[in-house]
């Protein structure tokens, strides 16, 4: 393979490093990949601990004959510019920069223009549809470790998780974090977005990220959309849930022929081998090196070549 270190939005205000991957010896232009990262501020890479989800990704498709494009998130290369700016919302830290990694394919020859894929991971799963409806317009919609359910409505999900793994002092802390987060988040539907705005959640992130988000469900997306979707699922996975998440993908999309599912058994949030299925040890569970199975890969390359 080939890496070349490519700019997204270069002459814009939020300029992101990034690198396009290429595979050897191919004949005319390849598909290609656009690579989305989950919630936080994350690397080109998406690394957490040990584990490059988006690196391995990268080689493994590129192996199969597969190009992409990876770029650090804007959250990460300029957060504190960000925070400055005010009224953080997924378009400015996510969407735009989608879009604009698609275009870049668009103009280079080596790449097959009709036949550029979005790959979200966790959020970006999540924010995959809406992204290439404003904008991305891709040939097929790769989705791992999504939901279909509301961000707070997850979050507060994995506090809960997390409340219930603690006993004594830290189950009193917990709990009091708890309460809060749910008082924070009563009655967003009904504030107004300056109301949203004036009160944050954490670092420069207001309850109107969440509001704006929720304006339109990601499930009135995947139905406006009739584009081909591989949905993909580690079963220890315990950020997002197999019976919650997955099993609302294909509540929603079972019966569409052009939507393909996929489920790992023993593969975490990151698609790497599982060490525990406690969320209290989710800094154990990504300490160690592990890389991303040739299984994934090549159910993602094979998707990929019959769309």
């Amino acid at each position: 393979m080939t890496e070349e270190k490519v700019v997204i939005g270069r002459d814009g205000e939020y300029p992101l490093d990034g690198i396009l991957t290429l595979p050897d010896r191919t004949e005319g232009a390849v598909a290609a990949v656009v690579m989305v990262h989950g919630s936080g501020a994350s690397n080109m890479d998406e690394k957490i601990g040990g584990c490059t989800p988006f690196k391995d990704l990268a080689e493994g498709l590129a192996e199969r004959g597969i190009a992409s494009v990876r770029y650090d998130k804007r959250s990460f290369a300029h957060g504190r510019k960000m925070v400055k700016a005010g009224r953080i919302t997924v378009k400015e830290e996510t969407i735009d920069d989608a879009v604009l990694a698609a275009n870049l394919l668009r103009c280079d020859p080596r790449i097959d223009s009709g036949r550029i894929f979005i790959l979200g991971h966790s959020m970006g799963a999540m924010l995959a549809p809406r992204i290439d409806a404003e904008g991305g317009d891709f040939c097929g919609i790769i989705m791992m470790a999504g939901t279909l359910r509301r961000l707070e409505e997850v979050m507060m999900s994995q506090n809960q998780a997390v409340l219930e793994s603690t006993k004594g002092l830290v189950r009193m802390i917990v709990k009091k974090q708890v309460s809060k987060l749910e008082k924070l988040f009563a009655g967003l539907d009904e504030m107004t977005d300056e109301e949203a705005m004036s009160k944050k959640v954490g670092g420069g992130t207001t309850l109107y990220y969440f509001k704006e988000m929720a304006k339109i469900p990601a499930a009135d997306y995947l139905r406006n959309s009739q584009k081909p979707m591989l949905i993909m699922q580690g079963a220890r996975d315990f950020q997002v849930s197999l019976e919650k998440d997955f099993g609302l993908y294909k509540e929603l999309l079972g019966n569409r022929e052009d939507v393909e599912f996929r489920v790992y058994e023993n593969l975490n949030h990151a698609f790497v081998q599982a060490v525990s299925d406690d969320i209290m040890k989710a800094k154990q569970e990504y300490a160690a090196e592990r890389h991303i199975g040739p299984q994934v890969m090549d159910d993602i390359a094979d998707w990929i070549k019959s769309v």
